[in-house]
């Protein structure tokens, strides 16, 4: 028979372990949540008559530009990434909640047009290879009990010179530099995936209140779905079929 003390031991681990995977599944929750309306607002907009308030259509019914509108919510989600910083720490729980769900429908509408560049087929296909890749490596960044910290470092590095090289072929505009960019955005955010992954469970204490829980799965869901949204968007531009 278990001591006492082995049994009060055992039964700490037992809390611990059952408070984490509910934290963890409130993180996959939000995440796949913010996911769905990010694809529901992008078909909407690509398949309904939503399609004229943010693009010019010319006389064959074809979108040849982005409104004011459309160019406002491409440049929308870069704002709201640094103003949810201060929110998530500073926000009431339902502030938090709305920027979050703000967030992904917003992405939703600056994903738009490049919906409209594939093929419907291209598109779905390209979703469950990421999918796979993702829910892969996010299951390694759980259960590994490799310290992912230098890994992390490694790859936010190459997430930096990808920004840079990024902005310098604006200017150049080759599209070999294009595809490059392209392949090496899918290593870093499939190693990136398995890092948040880790340090998102790392960041559970079986201490923290219901809000500050809510709080960790909202950012953890952010970096999560940041993750998957820029995989997908590397290997549609990699392997998708356009239009």
């Amino acid at each position: 028979m278990l001591e006492n003390k082995d049994y009060v031991a055992v039964s700490a681990k037992t809390a611990v372990d059952e408070g984490l995977r509910q934290y963890m599944l409130k993180v996959y929750n939000y995440m796949a949540g913010g996911l769905c309306l990010t694809a529901l607002v992008a078909y909407l907009i690509a398949h309904t008559s939503l399609l004229h308030a943010f693009f010019n259509i010319n006389e064959a019914g074809q979108a040849v530009g982005m409104s004011a509108l459309g160019w406002l919510m491409l440049i929308a989600p870069f704002i709201m990434i640094f103003a949810f910083g201060w929110v998530i720490m500073r926000g009431s729980i339902a502030q938090v909640q709305g920027v979050f769900w703000g967030f992904a429908a917003v992405m939703g509408a600056s994903l738009a047009p490049i919906v409209l560049m594939y093929t419907g087929a291209s598109v779905t296909r390209i979703f469950l290879i990421t999918a796979a890749m993702f829910g892969g490596m996010s299951l390694y960044g759980y259960t590994t009990k490799k310290d992912l910290t230098a890994m992390g470092s490694f790859m936010t590095m190459g997430l930096w010179g990808i920004i840079i090289a990024s902005i310098v072929n604006i200017f150049m505009k080759s599209p070999g530099l294009y595809y490059a960019l392209s392949f090496l955005t899918v290593i870093v955010f499939t190693g990136l995936t398995a890092f948040d992954t880790q340090r998102i469970r790392q960041m559970y204490y079986e201490a923290d209140g219901g809000d500050t829980v809510t709080r960790k799965a909202i950012a953890g869901a952010l970096a999560l779905y940041m993750d998957f949204i820029n995989m997908f968007i590397a290997l549609l531009n990699l392997f998708g079929e356009r239009r």
